[in-house]
């Protein structure tokens, strides 16, 4: 390493990845330092590196980086499919996949309309909102609801385990660990309990779909369909939620678009893409060296985890 390659403190809670030190760190050069390895700055050489089969996913070395080497989210994490690497990743996406079909999700679309309008007519008399609050997060969480065939009205308390839950991702998850903790234990439970009624009453619900697959095949066991679900509930309602609040960040920087949208709704689509792809709530992913690599002169030894910026 040399000084002139750039530090960037991703450990900083109040590091912004979007932020101008990594735009100008990306002008200087195509990698920079940062706590959990090299980031990878540049469209080109992290497509690449996506792409290069002497790399795997890092995500399972998340609890480790932060000092946590035992306990039931360790062993969680370990269990979901963004740790999970090979032939047992695509077991179980292979098994899971039946219930996310597009065509069972368009099925349900006019529902999802109809909670949208009603929450939408809750705050359009007054002429304004607190968005977050008031629209995305009943939205997808009730969303979520409606998906697993869980109670409409018991969406505020799933919303809380996946927010405390949703820290699993934040730097500073060793501090939040009691809270991700006792979320991890409550939603457990929660969805164990609705596995163990749809064994009993099957319903024309995601739950059900995934159980009858297990029935169905055995190399699903329930183990593995609680993680599926409790890793859904919570994922699924905090991704929905912030990428919404992203999505209205963007189009109040860019009125323009706004005002072009409520013009064209057919546009509604492609925006979706457009958004996700300028503000996504996801901005990095993590690559691991499975075997020594030089990498345009970096050295990477394997066992590494990198990071991929997107």
């Amino acid at each position: 390493m040399t000084s002139a390659v750039p530090y960037l403190d991703l450990a900083d809670p109040s590091f912004d990845v979007t932020s101008e030190p990594v735009h100008r760190a990306r002008d200087d050069s195509w990698y920079a330092e940062t706590p959990y390895g090299w980031a990878i700055l540049r469209y080109e050489e992290g497509t690449a590196v996506l792409k290069d089969r002497r790399f795997q996913q890092g995500n399972a070395r998340w609890p480790a980086q932060n000092g946590i080497h035992e306990g039931p989210w360790q062993q969680w994490w370990a269990e979901t499919l963004l740790s999970l690497e090979g032939d047992t990743h695509a077991r179980l996406r292979r098994l899971l996949g039946p219930a996310f079909r597009s065509r069972a999700i368009e099925r349900m679309r006019p529902e999802f309309q109809a909670l949208a309008n009603v929450l939408i007519d809750g705050f359009a008399p007054r002429g304004r909102v607190e968005f977050v609050s008031e629209f995305a997060e009943p939205y997808a969480s009730r969303i979520l609801c409606l998906l697993l065939g869980l109670p409409d009205d018991e969406w505020p308390q799933v919303a809380h385990w996946a927010d405390d839950l949703g820290k699993s991702f934040g730097v500073n998850v060793h501090g939040d660990l009691p809270r991700i903790e006792a979320a991890l234990q409550g939603l457990t439970g929660y969805i164990e309990d609705v596995v163990a009624d749809r064994a009993r009453q099957p319903r024309d619900d995601l739950v059900t779909t995934l159980l009858t697959a297990h029935e169905q095949d055995d190399a699903l066991d329930r183990r593995e369909l609680s993680v599926a679900l409790v890793f859904l509930a919570f994922a699924g309602m905090e991704t929905t939620r912030n990428q919404l609040g992203l999505a209205l960040q963007t189009f109040l920087r860019h009125p323009d678009q706004w005002a072009l949208l409520a013009e064209r709704p057919e546009l509604g689509g492609r925006a979706v893409e457009e958004v996700m792809r300028v503000n996504p709530t996801v901005t990095w992913v993590t690559r691991e060296a499975i075997e020594d690599v030089d990498l345009h002169g970096l050295q990477v030894p394997g066992g590494v985890t990198r990071l991929s910026g997107e």
